[in-house]
């Protein structure tokens, strides 16, 4: 049921009547002037005096205007005082007694009255009396709400302005109930609107369609409510300061807030959601969450902080066909659990959320869930940051990943998510691993500076890796090994501790249009058996060997330009084998290309130039120098 303010006809549209001159700019308090003589002459003729008073001011004097009903007035000396001479300072002073319905009618009176009456401090007095908020909480259209800074928005009374977006809602503020009710002379005006001591009543009032599905929960603690939400209701916390940190609400039995079908459009938003059970162990709750969002729901989280203290389970579950949440600028942090977990073709929106320091990973995604992530800090997770698994897909987008215990970004079993545009670094093993079969695209990303690989590929996975900065690790950049497989294309590979790109153990990726280079050890290395086409890529200046072929490995070195090493251009060794043609090779310190201890590469259609030690080296036992 909506609250309704009355005001002088004719009415606007909405509660709030500004009067003439509302939108003027701000007042200076003044006091009112005397009436200049001309107007107090024309007064006096108009009272019967002489016209020979008016005439000393060369001006004839002007005849009362007659209508067909009665002659107008002058205002009574009362009125006149209280409208033109009373100053603004004792105006403000009675105007403060008056609720929001009152203001506005006061608003209606005259045009000083109506700039009076629209003072921001009466406004923020009121408001803060009905929301809480020590600034204005904006809500200009469904499921957007936002705070504002009062000297830096554009209206000129942003108090007034929000009261007026939010003035049809119902409260939940325990306690207050009561007192409201029973004092209705001191809330005269307020008559329509709602209070409720439990959240459970204000949304058993929705349902009955007392007023319009907003509901504002005040500071306090709201424990074991059950809330199960199936309709578009939007609830918000209403607190001074940071609002999510004084309205908390919390479960310890069964999940704190459900969402279920019939909930499209629902909002929550500006509170903390805490599930908090005794038994932090139980198996049962794999089952409970802080926010459970099932089948054929999009409700839009905002603003919120969500904590789970259980050991099972996830702090956010959403899960089921058409299950597609809106998740912003939400705090999903030291949880005993996944932080978000998204499974069973659910999708949805999650963005600009902070994700930290959960006991396992911060995100899952799993059985073709399928949500799109941007923006997101994901950091100091206590196991991976983000683990897609078991077909899990997604489009993760300039999201920073960093400083997770294991790895930044974990692809498994069949999983396919699109990362593009993040960065993933500090990580304290590796960068991006993707293993048993995983899949994937990882595009135009900055992987840097973590402990192990920028990126593992292994296990007869198959990932594309294109466009990235892999840069500046504490071992080696790209790392393909246990039949690993792979496009690596165009990325920039330099500053690692270890090889740039290391294939092994029947690893067989295609690398190609990279550049490699400025590496503390070699460009390329293959060995154990690996293999691989190696193709129109740019390997300079590493400071062991621009590429290694080594035991047993044969791959396809082809249209490479391998220059201004600080050793050898290509090196075959302990049984190297492999095809090595159409490559560019100059500038080394040592030879373009040296050959030693059982190796057996094809080489053909080379330039080999520049070698400060020949152009190919082959050794055997004893050395001997062949100079191509």
């Amino acid at each position: 049921m909506r609250a309704k303010l009355t005001s002088c006809p004719p009415s606007p549209p909405l509660p709030f009547c500004s009067g003439p001159g509302a939108q003027n700019s701000p007042y200076q308090l003044r006091r009112k002037t005397l009436l200049p003589k001309r107007t107090a002459a024309a007064a006096a003729t108009a009272s019967g005096a002489s016209t020979s008073s008016t005439e000393a001011f060369g001006h004839r004097a002007k005849r009362a205007r007659v209508s067909g009903k009665s002659h107008d007035l002058p205002a009574a000396p009362a009125e006149q005082y209280l409208q033109q001479k009373l100053p603004d300072e004792v105006v403000l002073k009675i105007f403060s007694y008056l609720l929001e319905q009152d203001l506005c009618q006061a608003a209606c009176v005259c045009k000083r009255f109506s700039q009076l009456a629209n003072d921001p401090i009466l406004w923020k007095r009121l408001y803060m009396e009905v929301f809480e908020y020590t600034r204005p909480m904006m809500h200009p259209e469904p499921g957007r709400f936002y705070q504002v800074s009062p000297e830096e928005h554009e209206h000129p009374n942003p108090w007034k302005e929000s009261f007026q977006q939010l003035y049809k809602g119902a409260h939940v503020k325990p306690g207050f109930a009561e007192h409201f009710y029973s004092n209705p002379g001191r809330y005269k005006g307020r008559e329509n609107m709602l209070y409720y001591d439990t959240i459970e009543d204000a949304l058993g009032g929705v349902q009955e369609a007392h007023f319009d599905g907003l509901i504002f929960v005040h500071s306090g603690i709201y424990t074991d409510e059950w809330i199960y939400i199936e309709s578009p209701i939007t609830m918000i916390g209403a607190a001074p300061n940071k609002v999510a940190d004084k309205v908390i609400i919390e479960n310890t039995r069964d999940s704190t807030f459900v969402f279920m079908e019939g909930s499209e459009d629902a909002y929550v938003g500006y509170m903390t959601i805490k599930f908090n059970p005794d038994d932090k162990s139980a198996q049962h709750h794999n089952a409970h969450h802080c926010l459970e969002i099932t089948v054929n729901c999009s409700p839009n989280i905002d603003h919120c902080v969500i904590r789970s203290t259980c050991t099972v389970g996830s702090a956010v579950c959403v899960s089921g066909q058409g299950a597609c949440p809106t998740i912003k600028h939400c705090n999903i942090s030291d949880c005993e659990n996944v932080g978000l977990y998204i499974t069973d073709h659910a999708q949805g929106i999650y963005e600009d959320n902070e994700i930290s320091n959960n006991a396992l990973a911060g995100i899952w995604v799993k059985n073709h869930g399928n949500p799109i992530i941007r923006r997101n800090h994901i950091h100091h997770g206590r196991d991976v940051g983000v683990f897609t698994f078991d077909h899990g897909m997604g489009y993760f987008e300039n999201c920073n990943i960093h400083r997770n215990r294991i790895a930044g970004f974990e692809v498994k079993a069949y999983a396919n998510p699109t990362v593009v545009r993040c960065e993933i670094h500090h990580g304290q093993t590796g960068g991006i691993y993707v293993h048993e079969k995983g899949r994937g695209q990882f595009i135009e990303n900055k992987i840097y500076a973590n402990n192990f690989a920028g990126v593992w590929i292994t296990s007869n996975s198959d990932p594309t890796i294109r466009g990235n900065a892999i840069f500046n690790g504490n071992q080696g950049g790209v790392y393909i090994f246990g039949d690993g497989r792979g496009l690596i294309e165009s990325n920039d590979i330099y500053g690692n501790a270890l090889a740039g790109i290391q294939i092994r153990t029947n690893s067989c990726p295609i690398v190609r249009h990279n550049k490699i280079h400025d590496g503390q050890h070699g460009g390329i290395y293959v060995h154990e058996k690996g293999q691989g086409v190696i193709e129109e890529n740019e390997v300079y200046s590493n400071t062991l060997a621009g590429v290694w072929v080594t035991t047993g490995s044969t791959p396809v070195l082809r249209k490479n330009r391998i220059h201004s090493g600080k050793q050898v251009g290509v090196y075959f060794y302990d049984n190297g084998h492999g095809v090595l043609e159409d490559n560019d090779i100059y500038n080394h310190m040592y030879s373009g290309v040296q050959i030693r201890t059982g190796s057996n590469p094809k080489i053909r259609r080379n330039k080999i130039w520049g070698g400060q030690n020949g152009g190919i080296l082959v050794c055997q036992i004893m050395c001997k120098y062949f100079l191509l």
